[in-house]
């Protein structure tokens, strides 16, 4: 059977709010979608098969980490990420830029060289270039490649943040050149700018010229408000292709997917499910609730009388609270694998109601509640 080429097409809009289908060679996707993070070739205390039967149809692996350990020679070897780690849905890959930032020892940014940092495991040296990123990317095999970019840390300094836009836009170049041309996989641009109009847009346009099949909004979730974030999505909201997903990176919380989609938004990642979830946060549909609290001693009830695996509805919030405080690993387990399912519950609703022409009142209702 041949493979699919990468496509995508919008189904079903509601405003800006819109349904999608992404088409890869290993599976389609429906947008607006949400990715389950796989950081390091596992999302955290969940396994593969269960991943699956939340509904989650694409995961998030990071370059950086991976690059680091095992190393990207180790993967290829057997055949790519996709087997290394027992997972055939498909995969997008994170240049690495973000963790460069926020992880390592010591960085510096060199506009050939790329980003020379050291390791946050061992202190190793590394040079990661445009080309380097795009290398370790295609020797992963990942489905959906990001652009190597560089993400600023959040500042309201102008010129440094057009400064690192301007050498993201270079990078972008580079990136494209050294992907080439493969129609079974997608390369996606990153829109820089930081909370700066005109810059978002400069950034935007420049990158259209270049030709991606997705556009990311990067730079965002490292510390501005939620009332910022959207704002920048106002920004480029009409000037973001119709015909290319539009992905806002590291976002976020349910609320913050749910106003980004009424922005036009299609693809999500984060780590807060699981990272919540080992910490005894679970996310409802009645908000959030701290299970590790001692009035869960008395209540028998499941997390969420809502959530449609019933699997999950098996084990009570007196069981939970249990769990936590006796720092069992299965606690963090169920939390995790609630919490990812509660997001792909959140994003079938979502689809729904933007399927039905009811988007809009869906988000006036939940907006501030999750």
């Amino acid at each position: 059977m041949a493979l699919k080429n990468f496509a995508f097409n919008v189904l079903s809009k509601d405003k800006y709010a819109r349904t999608g289908l992404i088409e890869t060679q290993r599976g389609n996707i429906n947008t607006p979608a949400f990715m389950p993070v796989g950081t390091q070739a596992t999302v955290k205390a969940c396994t593969i098969e269960d991943i699956k039967k939340t509904g989650s149809e694409i995961i998030l692996g990071n370059t950086y980490h991976l690059m680091i350990r095992p190393g990207v020679e180790r993967i290829q070897r057997v055949g790519g990420l996709h087997k290394f780690m027992n997972c055939d849905l498909p995969i997008l890959t994170d240049s690495g830029g973000f963790q460069v930032m926020s992880l390592s020892k010591l960085n510096k940014i060199d506009r050939e060289k790329g980003a020379i940092f050291n390791s946050h495991v061992d202190g190793k040296k590394y040079i990661l270039s445009p080309e380097e990123s795009i290398r370790v990317q295609l020797g992963l095999n990942s489905d959906i490649v990001m652009i190597m970019d560089e993400c600023p840390k959040n500042t309201d300094d102008y010129e440094l943040i057009k400064r690192s836009m301007e050498l993201s836009l270079y990078w972008a170049k580079r990136s494209k050149e050294a992907f080439g041309y493969n129609s079974r996989k997608a390369l996606f641009g990153i829109v820089q700018g930081g909370l700066f109009k005109d810059l978002r847009i400069d950034s935007l346009n420049s990158l259209m010229k270049i030709d991606f099949d997705g556009y990311a909004i990067g730079g965002l979730a490292v510390g501005e408000t939620q009332s910022q974030m959207f704002k920048v999505l106002d920004y480029i909201k009409d000037l973001l292709p119709n015909n290319k997903p539009h992905y806002l990176m590291g976002v976020g919380t349910p609320s913050d997917i749910i106003g980004a989609v009424k922005r036009g938004v299609d693809m999500f990642d984060c780590v807060l499910p699981t990272r919540s979830g080992r910490t005894g946060l679970a996310f409802t549909w009645n908000g959030r609730i701290n299970i590790k609290n001692n009035k869960y001693q008395n209540d028998d009830t499941p997390l969420d009388e809502n959530c449609k695996n019933l699997n999950l509805n098996k084990y009570s919030k007196n069981y939970l609270n249990h769990l936590f405080n006796t720092n069992e690993i299965l606690g963090s387990m169920l939390l995790s694998l609630h919490n990812i399912n509660f997001y792909q519950e959140l994003m079938s609703t979502i689809r729904m109601k933007i399927s039905d022409g009811t988007f809009d009142e869906f988000h006036d209702k939940y907006i501030d509640k999750l």
